[in-house]
């Protein structure tokens, strides 16, 4: 972009517009992920939905290539490239929660934490993520998991509305009785369709849950995982637990004598009564016993906030996906095989339960292609040492390809990586590819937004 085009666009815009020349370009340009390191030709840094109007407007008049960017937790960093102008919505932050309706609208760059913030005031929450820093957006309109999932669904289940700016620049509502198709399309879609502004999100009675850690030793993982296998999903929906391959974090609660040690273990969370967990999880020394267990009441803001220190922004991130309807026993052997030789004590593996409230939606009601899956799975490559990224890239790719032939062929679209090819965005998108095809043709019939998972167009036959 030559410095004309840069100020005609200052212009225009309410937000800031930082260019490659102007202070805080660097900070500008940072997403989560320290391994995607991208020069866009400036960052708009939008002020209002306005902003975002009259900047879709800018770059498709100018013939611009563009990325739009929320909360900057994309593991691909599709919310920066090289080149392009960055549309960066984390300005526009605000939550307003309506405690008689019990829904809350949260703005297009708000974080869960400010969205758990804003609604614990009044005992109330939605299904959204593990981590207070992950972005609303992004996280929504790839249809979103976290520790209410079991209870209370995913998070497109809870979204009753949005309003989105489309290619042409115009503004519409999306909800059940307004633009129905474009609604569906957002719940699991990606960011294909238009650049919600803001979420209005269904909210649930959730105040303080209870929270539970039990690790083992890394030798019993097969025994554990079987086990897991086995009790979550005939758990009572009020229960939650990811399990997790990890070394034990040098941090409380853990005690010092198992620091950084290679463990497994599970996460657990529950909506039920907080004094309850541990008679619920007296259970955790069938397949063998736990190096530590922990269990505790907790604010739900408090939990999502729980990993905040552990994962702050700036690490290198490599990461693969996929959703599993079971574990069987030959999965359980590369799990163990793979969590033995992770390259850093940060590299972790998750399995995130998508079953419960989530797998009783329809399988056609949203774009979420998966409602049989029971798990959501991530391998992720972690360390603050760039020289470490080959390291994470290929012991996590490695993983994914010997475990992979156990899944079920696609993945929650926000935990593919950037370099895995058309054939698994295809499979991510499952059955409603063709659906969705045609919704991109109806709202942006010339891929304007194609700096995502994309769905290209396709015109109804």
């Amino acid at each position: 972009m030559d410095g004309t085009t840069l100020e005609t666009m200052r212009t225009a815009l309410r937000g800031p517009v930082i260019g490659p020349d102007d202070p805080g370009y660097e900070q500008a340009r940072s997403v989560y992920n320290a391994m995607i390191d991208r020069r866009p030709s400036a960052v708009v840094r939008c002020h209002d939905t306005a902003d975002v109007m009259a900047a879709v407007d800018f770059v498709r008049e100018h013939g611009l290539e563009f990325a739009v960017r929320g909360g900057g937790h994309s593991g691909p960093g599709l919310g920066v490239a090289d080149g392009a102008v960055t549309i960066d919505l984390s300005p526009m932050d605000g939550v307003r929660v309506d405690p008689a309706t019990q829904t809350a609208q949260a703005d297009a760059g708000a974080t869960l934490g400010e969205l758990d913030h804003a609604t614990h005031a009044f005992g109330l929450a939605t299904p959204a993520g593990i981590m207070s820093t992950t972005g609303v957006g992004g996280l929504t309109l790839g249809g979103g998991h976290g520790y209410l999932t079991r209870k209370y669904g995913l998070t497109v289940d809870n979204l009753v509305s949005a309003d989105v700016v489309l290619a042409d620049g115009s503004f519409v509502a999306a909800n059940p009785s307004e633009n129905a198709d474009l609604f569906w399309a957002l719940r699991g879609g990606g960011g294909n369709f238009g650049i919600v502004t803001s979420f209005d999100f269904e909210l649930h009675p959730v105040d303080t849950v209870g929270v539970g850690i039990t690790v083992w030793p890394l030798e019993l993982l097969q025994d554990v995982m079987r086990w897991y296998r086995d009790f979550l999903p005939q758990a009572p929906d009020d229960l939650y637990g990811f399990f997790a391959s990890l070394s034990v974090p040098p941090a409380p609660p853990f005690p010092e004598k198992i620091h950084g040690r290679k463990m497994c273990g599970v996460v657990w969370s529950s909506t039920a009564d907080p004094a309850a967990l541990e008679q619920t999880l007296a259970v955790v020394d069938e397949p063998g016993p736990p190096a530590f267990h922990f269990t505790a009441p907790m604010p739900y803001p408090a939990l999502q906030a729980m990993f905040d220190a552990l994962l702050p922004a700036g690490l290198q991130w490599y990461w693969r996906g996929d959703f599993f309807d079971g574990i069987t026993d030959d999965a359980v052997d590369v799990h163990a095989a793979f969590a033995a030789s992770r390259p850093t004590d940060l590299s972790t593996m998750h399995l995130y339960p998508v079953d419960g409230a989530a797998g009783r939606v329809g399988p056609d009601d949203t774009a979420w292609a998966y409602r049989d899956a029971v798990w959501s799975g991530v391998i992720a490559g972690i360390d603050p040492d760039p020289a470490n990224a080959p390291a994470l890239r290929d012991w996590a790719v490695s993983y994914w390809e010997a475990l992979h032939p156990h899944s079920m062929g696609g993945a929650y679209v926000n935990f593919l990586g950037a370099d895995e090819g058309r054939g698994r965005v295809r499979a991510t998108y499952g059955g409603h590819l063709g659906r969705l095809a045609k919704v991109k043709h109806a709202y942006d019939p010339h891929n304007l937004f194609h700096a995502n998972q994309n769905i290209e167009p396709a015109p109804p036959h």
